[in-house]
C-alpha cells in the first residue's frame, strides 16, 4: 500500500533550524522514498511499511534531543501521484 505522510517537527531548542534540516537530510538519504520539504512541513511518499520503518528510526534519532514534538498526518494513498482538481 502506498502512503503519504505529512510531518511537522518542532524541536524545542535554540538551534531548532539545524535539528529540522538534519532530520530532513536524514530522510532524503533513503532512496526508496520521496521527500518533499516545504516552508510548513515535510511530505514523505512511498510504500507503507518502508515509510513507517524509516520514520520510526529517524524520529527515534531526532527524539534524542529533549522535548522534540512531531505531528504526523498519514494518508493511505500516494498523493504525490494524484492529480489535483481545481
Amino acid at each position: 500500500m502506498q502512503v503519504s505522510v505529512e510531518i511537522s517537527y518542532y524541536p524545542l531548542n535554540e538551534k531548532f533550524a539545524d535539528s529540522i534540516h538534519a532530520f530532513i537530510a536524514n530522510l532524503k538519504s533513503y532512496q526508496n522514498i520521496i521527500v518533499q520539504p516545504n516552508g510548513i512541513s515535510t511530505q514523505v511518499f512511498g510504500e507503507y511499511r518502508e515509510v513507517m520503518g524509516i520514520l520510526t528510526n529517524e524520529i527515534e534519532k531526532a527524539s534524542e534531543l529533549p522535548h522534540s514534538i512531531f505531528v504526523l498526518k498519514i494518508i493511505n494513498a500516494d498523493r504525490n501521484k494524484m492529480p489535483v482538481k481545481s
